[in-house]
């Protein structure tokens, strides 16, 4: 994750880090994949080896609450490479902004 935060320019990313406002934190294992149910199970294209991965998605949690998920996942796009719009920036800062007062 250290070369993800470094190539994105993303500061203070690294978890406990107080100053920072986004963690990047890896999955090797995928222990967090499977207890938030977003492992892929489609087979799609052998070439691409997407069985076992993590799903793209999103999730905004609030004091370890989570209060929205988003998947970027289509019927023959079980990635969501050809429409990741779901899970981009500009769709959960409008789902966030949806959100009643007490949600935030």
């Amino acid at each position: 994750m250290d070369a993800w935060g470094k190539a994105l320019d993303v500061q203070n990313f690294e978890a406990n880090n107080s100053e920072g406002r986004i963690t990047l934190v890896g999955d090797p294992e995928g222990a967090l994949t499977r207890a938030l149910d977003v492992e892929m199970t489609h087979p799609g294209p052998a070439s691409v080896g997407i069985i076992g991965r993590c799903k793209r998605f999103a999730l905004y949690a609030v004091n370890g609450e989570v209060k929205y998920v988003a998947i970027s996942e289509a019927e023959g796009d079980p990635a969501g490479d050809d429409n990741p719009s779901a899970t981009l920036a500009p769709a959960i800062l409008e789902a966030i902004t949806n959100l009643g007062k007490d949600e935030l």
